[in-house]
């Protein structure tokens, strides 16, 4: 359902504002964003570890959006994207009989972000290249990823995250109802995952290892700018 979300409520806002004969412009794009990381011991009272943090970099993305044209100079729209990355190179201490050893695991995230933003269209924009500055604010849902041998992690608990963006975009008119769309934007996400494995035990390349501990604690920060580009058509 979570998934679903973002679509049904940009179904709302056409269906709301449709009778209105205003014009839409709907879009899709590709976003890359260029940083996240993962604090590994959020909670612990050592702030060095605390302040541990597993990077993971380069992370694209398919986002929509719509936007409705309050006047010639403002408009208001909701974003939503599906963002998923993985990295490997994180090291979790498991038991080999009675003594301990390290196997590297592939640590993650997925989210989930609804973005409502209003937005200025700035004065030095043209008939064709329509330059804009926006902001707003965003609702995130999102669960961490760690993928090793045949074992796997789920999120048993997730704190939704609130927070605020702001971005700078222009649309290009190849014609007057399709759009050429670029833009970047600032955001810096965060969020508390409890997670637990799906089995105590895990065969990782051959050997069968016995998991340290049932759960844990992480969080996750989308730190990063965030590039988009794509296409779009004004109805």
């Amino acid at each position: 359902m979570s998934k679903q979300l973002p679509f049904i409520i940009i179904l709302c806002v056409v269906s709301v504002f449709a009778q209105d004969n205003r014009k839409f412009i709907l879009g899709v794009n590709g976003v890359y964003t260029t940083t996240a990381k993962i604090y590994l011991y959020p909670y612990s009272s050592d702030p060095v570890l605390r302040n541990t943090t597993f990077p993971i970099s380069d992370i694209f993305n398919p986002g929509i959006y719509l936007k409705y044209k309050l006047s010639d100079d403002l408009l208001i729209g909701i974003n939503s994207e599906y963002m998923t990355s993985t990295s490997s190179g994180n090291n979790l201490t498991v038991f080999s009989g009675n003594r301990t050893v390290t196997i590297t695991v592939q640590d993650g995230f997925r989210l989930i972000p609804v973005e409502l933003s209003l937005y200025y269209l700035l004065p030095f924009s043209l008939e064709r290249y329509k330059f804009m500055m926006g902001g707003g604010v965003a609702y995130y849902y999102g669960q961490q990823i760690r993928l090793f041998g045949d074992d796997q992690i789920s999120s048993r608990e997730t704190q939704i995250a609130y927070g605020i963006q702001v971005s700078v975009s222009m649309d290009y008119y190849l014609t007057k109802d399709i759009i050429i769309h670029g833009g970047m934007k600032f955001r810096d996400p965060q969020f508390v995952v409890n997670n637990t494995y799906d089995r105590k035990t895990v065969n990782y390349k051959g050997t069968t290892y016995l998991i340290a501990q049932d759960s844990f604690t992480s969080k996750i920060n989308v730190d990063g700018v965030a590039f988009d580009l794509g296409a779009a058509i004004e109805f």
